[in-house]
């Protein structure tokens, strides 16, 4: 059972941009989380202690989104990525031991480029678009090609999920995250439950 994992990222914009290299007179705010898992789906229960540096240009609905899938896909070795420092580098991603990434997470409304690149470095590939109408619009845009690519999978949160998950940021951050069946809900000392549904507009071959 993994124990307590400390997390660094940041990440910009809304949903899909990509920066060039930032200076680093561009000053991130830092979030800490005390994030609860129980995962029954996969069977995963562990506490993480995560710091996320939320950068001027992200909004707190897409950083709570970056929390989420921390929450989902939770494993020991999962952690969030330099961030800013490195445009090649995903929201999330998980190596083995020898540095390969067998898992690699992207936020938003990536370019089939961007997928297909993170297809080839990765063992999985997983997308969490949001936003409503533009997500849907994004991934007609995308889709003949990303549907090609066996490893990737893509998910659609409801629309108002991800303006509800904005509504639970604050800068100390004590969450607690149930999976069953799946559906998840995340939920803090001050505010109800959020319901995070999503749809599966691309599965996994072979998953």
């Amino acid at each position: 059972m993994p124990g307590r994992v400390h997390s660094v990222s940041s990440r910009p914009t809304e949903p899909n941009a990509r920066p060039g290299r930032i200076r680093m007179a561009l000053k991130s705010t830092i979030y800490k989380a005390e994030l609860q898992i129980a995962d029954m789906d996969r069977h995963y229960y562990a506490d993480h202690a995560l710091t996320v540096a939320r950068h001027p240009s992200e909004t707190d609905d897409r950083m709570m989104v970056r929390i989420v899938a921390f929450a989902l896909f939770a494993h020991e070795r999962l952690e969030f990525s330099k961030g800013l420092s490195d445009v090649d580098e995903p929201d999330l991603w998980q190596k083995d031991l020898t540095g390969a990434i067998d898992v690699w997470i992207e936020a938003g409304q990536p370019d089939e480029r961007r997928i297909s690149k993170a297809a080839g470095r990765a063992g999985q590939v997983t997308v969490i678009a949001y936003g409503g109408k533009a997500s849907d619009i994004w991934w007609q845009g995308v889709r003949s090609k990303v549907e090609r690519l066996r490893n990737v999978q893509v998910l659609s949160l409801a629309d108002g999920v991800a303006a509800a998950l904005g509504r639970l940021a604050e800068r100390t951050m004590r969450l607690q995250c149930t999976v069953q069946d799946g559906a998840a809900w995340i939920s803090s000392a001050d505010h109800d439950p959020v319901a995070v549904e999503w749809t599966v507009l691309k599965a996994r071959a072979g998953a």
